[in-house]
């Protein structure tokens, strides 16, 4: 399991490059992102494809191989594989089936956005990853979350931030939050305020991209 950059492509890691190149394949959620990973490496590899959305299917064919001897290296989009990407399905079943996992540890923007907005501190954190969609579930994930007196990440897509920061408002009030978006990136920004206030930063000037919230105690 290989973590990859999550924006800036400095931040792979020599060990990460390595198993890339020694690997005999490499499992991709998304194969164009991570040829183009694999391009900027000067690394020639076969990619194979595990979509979230096939990855139960897939699971048995990719099992065979590494039964059969090959050495497969997990990729996702960015950041580490089976947190909020797909991949746990694959690990259990190697596990299960008796064959080594490793872990090639990199880049995370939960760890990124809290050490950078300034929120965390007091050691633990709740990571909700990406939200439920609908107002009432939204709700009272973050109801359940914060009576934990923990600091809450998660993950939203920039065309529904505004909408998801607008739902979370009644159950936030007054918290301070952060929004960290272009992690790593030239245009790095932490957006900070209540949800309020950030829904109306935000609606006028939209971001782009994922982004990381972070909400205080």
């Amino acid at each position: 399991m290989v973590a990859t950059p999550i924006g800036n492509l400095e931040d792979l890691s020599r060990r990460a490059e390595r198993t890339l190149r020694d690997c005999d394949r490499v499992v991709a959620e998304d194969t164009r992102r991570t040829r183009a990973l694999l391009r900027s490496l000067g690394i020639d590899k076969p990619v194979l494809s595990l979509p979230a959305f096939a990855e139960e299917g897939r699971v048995p064919g990719l099992l065979a191989r590494l039964e059969a001897g090959e050495s497969l290296a997990l990729c996702t989009d960015a950041g580490t594989p089976a947190v909020s990407d797909p991949g746990s399905r694959l690990v259990a079943a190697a596990h299960a089936a008796g064959i080594l996992v490793s872990v090639v540890p990199g880049p995370s923007a939960v760890t990124a956005a809290i050490a950078g907005g300034g929120l965390g501190g007091g050691g633990g954190f709740v990571f909700l990853g990406f939200p439920p969609r609908t107002p009432g579930r939204l709700r009272r994930a973050l109801e359940a979350a914060l009576a934990l007196g923990l600091p809450v990440v998660l993950f939203e897509a920039a065309q529904r931030l505004v909408r998801t920061l607008e739902a979370a408002e009644p159950v936030l009030g007054d918290r301070p939050l952060v929004v960290a978006r272009e992690l790593t990136k030239v245009h790095e920004t932490f957006h900070r305020g209540t949800a309020r206030e950030l829904a109306a930063e935000l609606r006028a000037q939209p971001p782009r991209g994922e982004c990381t919230i972070v909400v205080g105690r």
